[in-house]
């Protein structure tokens, strides 16, 4: 795996499937830090904040270790949403018999960049 450019976070073993949060990253990807923060402002689900979270990170870090940089030259350069480990759980049924229920958790990946620059 070769090495990212830009300035990156993630958040590891989320208590949300990952499935819901991919429905909010794909309307947040490849969108200007400034657009990306209003449009998670705006949606209630609990994925959102969770991204803003993480992208909110990502933004001080770039912050941080550039002090040219301002929060209108970044961009999300690229946003992942990975599955992570699943807590197995028994869901006691009629009869005596059980199912099993899976507790999803996602780790979230986040590289920000500025917006004049490219990748490759």
């Amino acid at each position: 795996m070769e090495a990212k450019k830009g300035y990156t976070a993630h958040a590891r073993h989320v208590r949300i499937s990952p499935y819901k949060v991919r429905r909010i990253a794909d309307k947040v990807r490849k969108k200007p830090y400034g657009d990306a923060i209003a449009l998670l402002d705006a949606l209630p689900h609990k994925g959102a904040r969770l991204l803003k979270k993480v992208i909110r990170s990502a933004a001080a870090n770039a912050l941080y270790s550039n002090k040219n940089l301002d929060e209108e030259m970044l961009y999300v350069q690229e946003l992942q949403v990975n599955d992570g480990a699943r807590m197995k759980r028994i869901w006691i049924r009629a009869r005596g018999r059980a199912d099993r229920l899976l507790k999803r958790s996602c780790h979230i990946y986040v590289v920000m960049d500025e917006i004049g620059q490219t990748g490759e």
